[in-house]
């Protein structure tokens, strides 16, 4: 497999979280948290970091039900990985984000805001789960 910068992001209506990585290292790690709902900072600075990093393809999280069915964050998820590949043409994987912000807030061993490493966290999933 090629060497790949990757972002990941952890979506949420109010707040989105992200991660970087690469497959050479095999590890994520958290990056920062995109605060607030207005979509065009949001994806403003969401254009900044993939200029900044030019991650080879994104990953976001999943938003699945406890049993693995989909809800209306499900959808949610979608739509925002199908904006990212449409607005930058950057290639998006979906990784079942279930568990990850408990994870992270056990990683973190405090209750504070967890998304960046709860992106860490899916991202983490997604390398683990590569061949080789």
């Amino acid at each position: 497999m090629p060497d790949e910068t990757l972002l990941a992001f952890d979506y949420g209506t109010k707040k989105i979280g992200i991660a970087i990585g690469n497959t050479l290292t095999r590890q994520a790690r958290p990056l920062e948290i995109i605060y607030g709902e207005a979509r065009a900072p949001r994806f403003a600075r969401i254009e900044a970091l993939l200029r900044e990093w030019q991650p080879q393809r994104v990953v976001v999280g999943l938003a699945l039900t406890a049993d693995g069915g989909e809800q209306e964050a499900t959808a949610r998820c979608r739509r925002f990985a199908n904006q990212l590949n449409g607005r930058y043409g950057v290639a998006v994987e979906l990784v079942d984000e279930r568990g990850s912000s408990m994870q992270a807030q056990a990683l973190l061993g405090t209750h504070a805001d967890d998304d960046a490493m709860a992106a860490a966290v899916i991202l983490q999933r997604y390398l683990d789960a590569l061949p080789g």
